[in-house]
C-alpha cells in the first residue's frame, strides 16, 4: 500500500501555495521502526507499525503505557524520526527531512495540541491574542488575523468576552478549547492532539470532544487523538489500538444503515492484519482461550479458524539398537 511518488509534496518549496487538500492518504506509515538508545540498552518502541488514515478521518490510537503510542504522535508531528521504515503526513514524505524542512512541515502542516495546557498557550497573552500569534509569525495582516482569530474561538465554543481573557481566568477545558484554535491558525492539513482530555474532567471532556467533531465536519479536518482512554470510540469515527509497537485492533463506527445494526451507531472491533501477515489477537481472547506460543489454523472458504494447541508433541521412534534419536 505504498503511495504514488507523484503524490509527494517537496517542502523546499512554498509552504504558502500549498493546496488546502492533497491527494492519496492523510497519513501513511509503512513498516515503522523506533528504537531508543539508552546507556548500552535499546529499547523498541515501534516494531514495524503500519498505519493509513484517509483525509477527513477522526480517529483516535488508544494503547497502554509504553505501547508506542505516544512515540508514534512524536514521528507523525515531527518531533522525532524514525529509525527504519517511511511516514508520509498530507503527501509529505518525513522519511530523511533536515532541519528547515521539519520546521516548516510543523508550521504550517500540522497542528498540535500537548495534554499540558502550559505548553499550549502562552500566559501574558489573551486566548485571542494567542490565536492570532501563529498568523502574526505567518505575515497575516491584522484585519485578517482579527477575523480568523474571533472565528476559530467561537467554533471551538469560546465567546467573545472570553475571548479577552489570559489562560489563567479560563477554565482547563477553556483553556484546550483555545490550544486547538490556536493548532487551525495556520490552516493545517492534519491536527494531532496527545491525550488532549487528559487534565479535564468528563464535562470538559466531552465539550472538547464536541468541538473536534465539529472542526472535524465542518471543516472537514482530518484529526488524529492519541490517548490511553478507550472510552474515546464513543467520539471518533475509528479507534485504532496500539500494543507492544504495532497496530493490533480497530474499532469502527457502523452506520445505522448497515446490514445487522439496529441502533443509530454500532461498534465492531476488528484485528489489524500488517503488510507480513502478522496478526496480533486480543489479548482477551488469547486469556479466555488459553493461547500460548502456537495455536492450530484452519483455513476454510470464508475464514480462518483458530484452536489452542492441545495436542503432545510425538517424537520418532528410536533406532532399531535403542540409541535417543537427536532432537
Amino acid at each position: 500500500m505504498t503511495p504514488s511518488p507523484s503524490r509527494i509534496v517537496d517542502l523546499s518549496g512554498s509552504l504558502s501555495s500549498r493546496p488546502a487538500h492533497v491527494a492519496g492518504p492523510a497519513i501513511f506509515c509503512d513498516n515503522l521502526v523506533k528504537i531508543f538508545k539508552v546507556a548500552d540498552l535499546e529499547v523498541v518502541a515501534l516494531q514495524g507499525l503500519d498505519l493509513l488514515v484517509e483525509p477527513g478521518e477522526m480517529v483516535a490510537v488508544v494503547g497502554v503505557s509504553g505501547s508506542g503510542k505516544s512515540t508514534l504522535l512524536s514521528i507523525l508531528g515531527g518531533l522525532d524520526e524514525p529509525t527504519a521504515g517511511r511516514v508520509v503526513v498530507a503527501g509529505h514524505d518525513l522519511t530523511g527531512m533536515d532541519g528547515r524542512q521539519r520546521a516548516a512541515y510543523r508550521r504550517s502542516v500540522i497542528g498540535f495540541v500537548w495534554q499540558q495546557t502550559e505548553r499550549n498557550l502562552l500566559p501574558y497573552l489573551s486566548a485571542v491574542e494567542n490565536v492570532e500569534l501563529p498568523m502574526l509569525l505567518g505575515g497575516v495582516s491584522g484585519d485578517e488575523r482579527r477575523r480568523r482569530g474571533a472565528e476559530l474561538l467561537d467554533l471551538v465554543g469560546l465567546d467573545e468576552p472570553r475571548q479577552r481573557l489570559r489562560p489563567e481566568r479560563l477554565s482547563g477545558g477553556e483553556q484546550q478549547r483555545t490550544a486547538v484554535a490556536v493548532a487551525l491558525a495556520n490552516r493545517p492539513v492534519v491536527l494531532l492532539a496527545d491525550e488532549p482530555t487528559g487534565e479535564l474532567d468528563t464535562t470538559s471532556a466531552g465539550e472538547l470532544f464536541a468541538s473536534l467533531r465539529r472542526i472535524n465536519a465542518e471543516l472537514g479536518m482530518t484529526v488524529v487523538i492519541v490517548t490511553h482512554d478507550p472510552l474515546v470510540a464513543d467520539h471518533v469515527g475509528r479507534t485504532i489500538g496500539i500494543r507492544d509497537g504495532r497496530t493490533s485492533t480497530e474499532t469502527v463506527r457502523q452506520a445505522a444503515d448497515m446490514p445487522g445494526h439496529d441502533g443509530p451507531t454500532a461498534l465492531e472491533e476488528f484485528a489489524v492484519l500488517d503488510g507480513a501477515g502478522r496478526l496480533q489477537l486480543p489479548r482477551a481472547h488469547v486469556e479466555a482461550l488459553g493461547l500460548h506460543r502456537r495455536v492450530r489454523l484452519r483455513l476454510e472458504h470464508d475464514h480462518i479458524g483458530v484452536w489452542p494447541d492441545r495436542g503432545a508433541i510425538v517424537r520418532p521412534p528410536a533406532p532399531s539398537d535403542g540409541r535417543p534419536v537427536d532432537d
